[in-house]
């Protein structure tokens, strides 16, 4: 049985290896292109996701903590997805392609031992006494990332429901456009459904 916390760092571990497959092959276009479509695309998708599973349960699992938690989690969202979206309209044969997936892996990392280290354990120890709390919030941060916008589109704002509202409105637009997006494996759009 899965948790909140082991989908969301789950994801982390992913990012991180995309990050890396790009930086790590600086004469291969091509393949930095691939991983970095694959980056953007689950980057999108893990912090919509998070913004509408795991901020408001911080809200309404840890009171004004879990508030402050959020509200400091989703500036750095809006922060990170401002670069995204510059990054997504880059071509990894640009020359500040690599520069600009550092400093977007700079604001992410910190922002992600805060909540591997801080956030997500707090939420853990009050989901005890609700049995079973966190396997279904793990399954619906799955499903929801399904059905969100696959790629950065930070005026969509951090909080539901107006970014429930723009992120069903944008996201049939993101996944008609990612079939023509080169990803690895060969696979000519990933399957949300299957994440």
């Amino acid at each position: 049985m899965s948790t909140i916390s082991s989908a969301i760092i789950k994801d982390h571990r992913e990012l991180k290896q995309y990050y890396d497959e790009v930086v790590n092959n600086a004469n291969n276009h091509d393949h930095q292109q691939r991983y970095g479509n694959q980056f953007t695309w689950e980057l999108a998708r893990h912090s919509v996701g998070e913004e509408l599973v795991v901020y408001p349960a911080l809200e309404k699992y840890l009171g004004e903590r879990g508030k402050e938690m959020a509200d400091h989690d989703r500036k750095e969202h809006h922060e990170v997805k401002e670069m995204l979206k510059q990054f997504q309209n880059m071509s990894s044969s640009d020359e500040g392609y690599v520069s600009k997936l550092r400093q977007i892996w700079m604001s992410l990392e910190e922002h992600i031992k805060e909540e591997e280290e801080r956030d997500l354990p707090a939420l853990e120890k009050e989901l005890q006494a609700a049995h079973g709390e966190s396997s279904s919030m793990a399954k619906s941060f799955s499903r929801t990332k399904a059905f969100v916008p696959s790629r950065s589109h930070p005026s969509a704002g951090e909080k539901p429901p107006f970014e429930t509202v723009m992120g069903l409105l944008t996201a049939p637009i993101d996944h008609v456009a990612d079939i023509f997006r080169k990803f690895p494996d060969e696979t000519i759009s990933p399957n949300p459904s299957t994440k």
